[in-house]
């Protein structure tokens, strides 16, 4: 704590005075009044990056993650400022953030960031993936002075979920599963994954699933077998984080499974597992999604 102090403190001492103007954006915790357009930020949210990104702004200082392709480029210059879930409060110190951006995994440390520079949280929720990701594009544009930028991504995705509400009109019935080694859980609407109900329109193959319960209903082949889903989505969580441990298509490999209309069918659809499980409401991860989610109803 006395390194952090003294970093804290030289911090201060060498800082910029803010700029005149500020700007007021709407955060997970409600509105914000912040500098406008930050010199130095700080965004300790893989998705929070994606967006910034596709706004044409790279992050000062950034989590130390290399599992998300598409980001590399954006985080390849920035000051590593330790894990989503634990930040290196000397490094951010060290940076000089004029803004530090939290969110979902990283949001439980903002009043700890806060004591290097202002915070916000920009957390998406997964039962509300699509309208918070427009609602933080949005933030950021205004926060950037990119409105046009913002407009014009806010096109693009609209098409993009157009493109797959037309795909999946009446493709029948779905089921969302995630895997974590052999284990199984399944979501419903109004849960965590269940934006891909909301996005492609298929109806849930099973009806009574908990919608609050963060890591799903667990569940077995025999549960897959009854449900006999047209349609099974599949997150492999595994995948996701570079965890050695049984794939999803291995832990799917069941003859009760291997019995169902998705999988007859050949209508199980693998998404994106790091998009979907690290850089969640991230813009590029959400078109990444989209795109194999309309490549699989389409073809």
């Amino acid at each position: 704590m006395r390194s952090l102090a003294l970093a804290l403190a030289l911090t201060a001492a060498h800082a910029v005075p803010a700029a005149a103007q500020d700007v007021t954006i709407p955060t997970a915790q409600g509105e914000a009044t912040v500098p406008a357009a930050p010199e130095t930020i700080a965004v300790l949210d893989l998705g929070a990056i994606d967006t910034l990104q596709a706004l044409g702004v790279a992050p000062d200082a950034a989590p130390d993650s290399n599992l998300i392709d598409h980001i590399a480029e954006a985080i390849a210059g920035a000051v590593k400022v330790g894990t989503l879930q634990e930040p290196n409060l000397e490094a951010l110190a060290g940076v000089g953030p004029d803004l530090i951006v939290v969110a979902n995994r990283s949001a439980t440390q903002k009043d700890a960031v806060s004591q290097v520079a202002p915070a916000i949280d920009m957390t998406v929720d997964g039962a509300n993936l699509v309208a918070d990701t427009k609602a933080r594009l949005a933030a950021f544009a205004q926060l950037y002075g990119k409105g046009a930028d913002g407009e014009a991504l806010l096109a693009l995705l609209d098409e993009k979920l157009a493109a797959v509400a037309a795909a999946g009109e009446g493709k029948g019935t779905m089921l969302v599963v995630l895997t974590n080694g052999p284990k199984m859980s399944a979501y419903g609407p109004g849960s965590r994954f269940g934006w891909a109900y909301d996005v492609t329109g298929l109806t849930p193959a099973v009806e009574t699933l908990d919608a609050t319960a963060n890591h799903g209903d667990a569940i077995s082949h025999e549960f897959i077998a009854q449900a006999n889903p047209d349609w099974l989505f599949v997150l492999d969580r595994g995948a996701a984080i570079g965890a050695d441990v049984q794939s999803a298509e291995a832990t799917l490999d069941s003859a009760l499974v291997k019995g169902t209309t998705a999988w007859t069918e050949d209508q199980v659809v693998y998404l994106p597992a790091s998009n979907v499980y690290l850089s969640a409401g991230g813009y590029t991860s959400l078109l990444e999604i989209l795109d194999s989610l309309e490549a699989a109803l389409a073809g």
